[in-house]
């Protein structure tokens, strides 16, 4: 299995690149590759700006359809990746979790997706496609329905439970993505961002890759 990290998103409500931002003592990037550089033989970077991730060693690709958003990405991914299955994260989500990581592989096999949902809903940024998903997503791409949930239908889909994740992270952060300095903050002092999202009204609804 490949492990691809999505970077193409244009952070604009950050107002600058979220996935070289500071956290925990490097770059959210950095500590994301370091995560899960032991557990795939091949890591990729899907960005439309390279030039900010060359020093980390690690091909990248940009979007083979621009102005896609995050179904563009995992496109990109599975069409670069030498695997039949490819994990594919966003670069936002500093606190990711090597041991979900692992239990959502472990479950992959004999399916085409294989992804987390929690009272949140589906998480498809941080979930596992194989390479059966390329002919459904590019017909999705050819008709602008670039909902990622609008994919399960035409593949086979196994869904982790929260229950499920419980056991390997309790309160199931390893979901939490960045989108705010404030929302940078509240996650680095440990503080829970969905009620400060739900507070905002803000909620974990994505634009872009990250």
């Amino acid at each position: 299995m490949t492990g691809a990290v999505l970077a193409g998103g244009d952070s604009a409500r950050m107002g600058t690149n979220k996935a070289l931002l500071p956290f925990g003592g490097v770059r959210i990037i950095e500590g994301i590759i370091q995560k899960i550089r032991s557990l795939f033989a091949e890591i990729l970077i899907i960005a439309n700006e390279p030039v900010p991730y060359a020093y980390l060693g690690l091909p990248i690709f940009p979007d083979q359809v621009r102005g896609k958003g995050p179904l563009g990405g995992i496109y990109s991914a599975l069409l670069h990746s030498r695997s039949p299955q490819t994990f594919c994260v966003a670069c936002d989500m500093p606190l990711l979790n090597p041991a979900v990581v692992v239990y959502l592989c472990d479950t992959a096999l004999g399916y085409d997706v294989v992804v987390p949902r929690t009272p949140d809903g589906y998480q498809p940024l941080h979930a596992i496609y194989s390479k059966a998903c390329l002919a459904p997503i590019a017909s999705m791409i050819r008709k602008d329905q670039l909902k990622i949930d609008q994919l399960f239908s035409a593949v086979r889909v196994r869904v982790v439970t929260a229950e499920e994740l419980h056991r390997v992270d309790s309160a199931l952060r390893c979901f939490v993505n960045i989108n705010t300095r404030e929302e940078l903050e509240a996650a680095l002092a440990g503080e829970d961002l969905q009620t400060m999202r739900k507070n905002a009204g803000d909620g974990l609804v994505r634009g872009s890759h990250a």
